[in-house]
């Protein structure tokens, strides 16, 4: 094992283009590679070779987490591999970053939010027992020698559900390449009007894919609530559009340039039921946009309340309403950009790759003794 030159195996199974997990996958990776070190990806047949230009890429079968799981333990990547790093829930890795939160503390605030019969209706669900018997094999048996929390939020749902000493838990929150999304008065101009803005319009954004979770029918109907038809909802990512129904929504689909979005915009909306640690707001704060979400959102632990953006409670449309009506005024949020910008400096991806770097030296260290 060469410290100044690791190979490091990845672990992520699934794509989306517009999923966070494969952008914060892909930034670490081309991060680690600026450094000297090699990044394999394990992953399943969807995952395009196009989209992995960092090294070996490994498709693996396994339609089922549970199913991957199995093959992962079948692979012997510890044989090709002085580190391995699972951002997927799998029975053994070196270090495991929770990027995609509790499983069981996130169906608990889904049962909050839809009554007894959706708990018990998740409870009988073997998709979700299967899950949980991953969760303890990491968390409750030893299979992960560490793990990577991007929230203290998902820190403390770790401890308090599982057990998981705290000692091995790192909080390391999410970064994104910050320069990327800084842009001049000229390149917001054209982007939007790549989207049709009029120059007195309120493009709100909202962005990701799992729509019920991230809470896009609470944006809809905040949106409904507001009596001025200059406020106008732009929706990027993966799920039905048939389910909503607004004259006030405009659905993008799945996007590859979202910086082009993002420049278009005037703020931000994610009232989610769950989120670790939003990718998109940090992007959306990255390109000085104020952020409306919620308390589930471990993003929500780096805001300051009417600074940054506004958190509510998740649920809470009225609440959201309010925030838009709010950060709506545009002298409000041209005060609040600088501020905006500050804050999104401290998140870099430069710095998490450093931190997560420390972790995976540390953890080969250990492998190899």
């Amino acid at each position: 094992m060469n410290p100044q030159h690791l190979k490091i195996g990845f672990i992520r199974r699934g794509f989306s283009r517009s999923g966070g997990a494969e952008a914060y996958l892909k930034r670490l990776a081309a991060g680690v590679c600026e450094r000297g070190h090699t990044a394999t990806l394990v992953t399943s047949p969807d995952w395009p070779a196009q989209e992995w230009p960092f090294g070996e890429l490994i498709a693996l079968s396994g339609k089922s987490p549970t199913q991957f799981a199995d093959a992962v333990d079948q692979a012997r990547l510890a044989e090709r591999c002085d580190v391995i790093m699972s951002l997927e829930r799998v029975r053994h890795c070196d270090v495991f970053r929770a990027g995609d939160g509790v499983h069981r503390a996130w169906l608990e605030r889904r049962a909050r939010v839809g009554g007894p019969m959706e708990h018990l209706s998740m409870a009988l669900n073997s998709k979700h027992q299967r899950i949980f018997r991953l969760e303890e094999a990491l968390f409750a048996h030893g299979g992960a020698e560490r793990v990577i929390s991007n929230s203290q939020m998902v820190k403390r749902e770790i401890e308090a559900i599982y057990g998981y000493p705290a000692a091995r838990i790192e909080v390391v929150p999410n970064g994104v390449p910050v320069a990327e999304f800084r842009y001049t008065p000229a390149e917001r101009k054209r982007s939007r009007a790549k989207f049709e803005l009029a120059a007195d319009e309120v493009a709100v954004l909202f962005v990701g894919s799992g729509w019920e979770r991230k809470g896009l029918a609470y944006a809809v109907r905040a949106l409904e609530q507001i009596d001025d038809a200059k406020l106008k909802l732009l929706v990027a990512g993966r799920g039905n559009a048939g389910q909503f129904h607004s004259r006030r929504v405009q659905f993008l689909g799945e996007m590859d340039d979202l910086s082009a979005l993002y420049r278009a915009g005037d703020l931000f909306v994610l009232p989610t039921l769950y989120d670790p640690f939003s990718n998109a707001c940090l992007e959306a704060l990255a390109s000085g946009l104020p952020v409306v979400t919620t308390t589930a959102n471990g993003f929500s632990e780096i805001m300051a309340e009417g600074v940054h953006g506004s958190i509510v409670e998740a649920g809470d449309v009225d609440a959201v309403a309010n925030a838009i009506r709010y950060w709506s005024n545009p002298e409000r949020r041209s005060e609040a950009r600088p501020v905006l910008l500050e804050l999104a400096a401290q998140y870099d991806i430069s710095r998490n790759v450093t931190r997560t770097l420390e972790i995976l030296l540390q953890e080969a260290i250990r492998a190899s003794a």
